[in-house]
């Protein structure tokens, strides 16, 4: 495929376009077309969460962590980038820097790690 398909249409059908690969598990696809979008609409979290989940999910995850500190610099709060975040650190054998990301994630959310009755 050539750069003009990545860069065809609006903002929107390069969104939907992109979820669609994610979706067929071509990674580097989405991430190719999530990449432009992400430069586009730097603001925007869902598409810059979806390029860390795609850089992720092909084992680029020095590329995965630096999407995911963008994100998470525009809104500390953002539960499900701090929980990427760490399960990235630790794929890296990071648990350490790891630790802190996911009781983060887990305080922001909620969960205990226990079930009910524990």
């Amino acid at each position: 495929m050539n750069d003009t398909y990545y860069e065809f249409g609006t903002p929107a059908d390069r969104w939907d376009r992109a979820q669609l690969f994610f979706e067929a598990k071509e990674y580097m696809t989405a991430a190719r077309i999530l990449g432009g979008l992400v430069e586009e609409v730097p603001e925007q979290v869902a598409p810059r969460l979806l390029l860390a989940r795609a850089y992720y999910h092909s084992a680029r995850l020095t590329k995965a962590e630096a999407e995911l500190r963008e994100v998470l610099e525009r809104n500390p709060v953002e539960d499900y980038a701090r929980l990427m975040l760490g399960r990235t650190l630790e794929r890296q054998g990071r648990s350490a820097e790891a630790a802190p990301h996911l009781r983060m994630a887990a305080a922001l959310t909620g969960d205990s790690g226990l079930e009910p009755g524990q």
